[in-house]
């Protein structure tokens, strides 16, 4: 066997680019800031309307798996493996007609609890289906700041009080 020169610059390119892959697989990218703003249980023919805090989660991917996490939460989040990402359908709300937004769609099972996360630009809703129960949760989330941008959960904006007549 005859070494060239040439085969070790591939081989150091090819190394190289494999190093580089793998670097670039497991990092995570903020997709943006969403606020919790409603939580519903529905069990068979009953819908409850679950009170909750309106709380800050952060929202990140790696084009394989999203992650869901609160402020200083980084270690307890929820991990979603993304099984469509070439859009989300919904019904336009003034004509009724069906339209496809950007946005990805995942799942998680974990301890025999099924989780679908919806994600788009402007919203995010995850549909829980608790093991062993007749029970969905449903718990809805708005866009709140560009992915670039942090908050805290101090700067969400309070809840509008309806006005009082006297």
């Amino acid at each position: 066997m005859t070494f060239h020169p040439h085969n070790s610059v591939r081989l150091a390119i090819l190394c190289w680019l494999a190093a580089a892959v793998c670097a670039f697989a497991g990092e995570f990218r903020p997709i943006g800031d969403y606020i919790l703003r409603s939580r519903t249980k529905i069990t068979g023919d009953h819908v409850t309307q679950i009170t909750i805090k309106p709380m800050i989660i952060h929202v990140s991917t790696d084009g394989i798996q999203v992650r869901v996490f609160g402020d200083d939460e980084t270690e307890a989040r929820s991990t979603y493996e993304i099984y469509r990402s070439d859009g989300i359908g919904r019904q336009n709300g003034r004509s009724g007609v069906l339209e496809v937004i950007p946005g990805v769609q995942a799942t998680s099972n974990q301890g025999g609890s099924f989780r679908h996360l919806r994600l788009t630009r402007e919203a995010l809703t995850i549909t829980q289906f608790p093991g062993i129960s007749d029970q969905t949760i449903v718990t809805q989330a708005i866009a709140v700041t560009p992915a670039n941008e942090s908050h805290t959960a101090n700067q969400v904006p309070p809840a509008k009080e309806p006005d009082r007549q006297p």
